[in-house]
């Protein structure tokens, strides 16, 4: 399922997923494999896995990431925690739609020095978008991560400005 919104999902950026295919944010090397059930949410090109793709499971630091083009200072809020990528070079996003928003999702909300400023559970999948809407009308808030609830999984960022396709 997938909702439309005046803001656009972020996937991790294609030069942090040339890093990530060598070696993750935790300081290990990246172990590819051959996706036989498919269904794994990418966060390279925002779909989820088909069988027989060959795929990744890394950890990843999304915050660190931005801090480190912003030059903010996260912090204890600095997370590293799993994703999974495709294990070679992919197309990347096909639309400008908010993917996976068939369950539960929390919308957590950044400020400029990359501190937590809040966080919202969203239940209905066609709450998603109004969600990320009322934390960026806040001029506190300068991204926000959507992560799964039941893992607590970082699934994408969403930022002002931000258009599919660029940065």
């Amino acid at each position: 399922m997938t909702t439309t919104t005046p803001y656009t999902a972020r996937p991790i950026a294609p030069r942090a997923l040339g890093e990530l295919r060598t070696t993750d944010d935790a300081g290990r090397p990246t172990a590819p494999f051959t996706d036989t059930e498919g269904g794994a949410p990418l966060r390279c090109c925002l779909r989820r896995s088909e069988p027989g793709e060959r795929i990744a499971l890394v950890s990843y630091a999304p915050l660190r990431r931005w801090a480190a083009e912003t030059g903010a200072a996260p912090g204890a809020y600095d997370e590293v925690g799993p994703v999974f990528i495709h294990a070679g070079p992919c197309e990347g996003p096909a639309g400008d739609v908010l993917p996976f928003t068939g369950a539960h999702r929390t919308v957590r909300s950044y400020s400029r020095r990359g501190h937590i400023l809040g966080g919202r559970l969203v239940q209905e999948p066609d709450a998603l978008g109004q969600a990320l809407t009322e934390a960026l009308d806040d001029p506190a808030v300068a991204l926000v991560h959507v992560r799964a609830v039941e893992y607590g999984c970082f699934l994408y960022e969403v930022r002002r400005g931000y258009e599919a396709g660029r940065g």
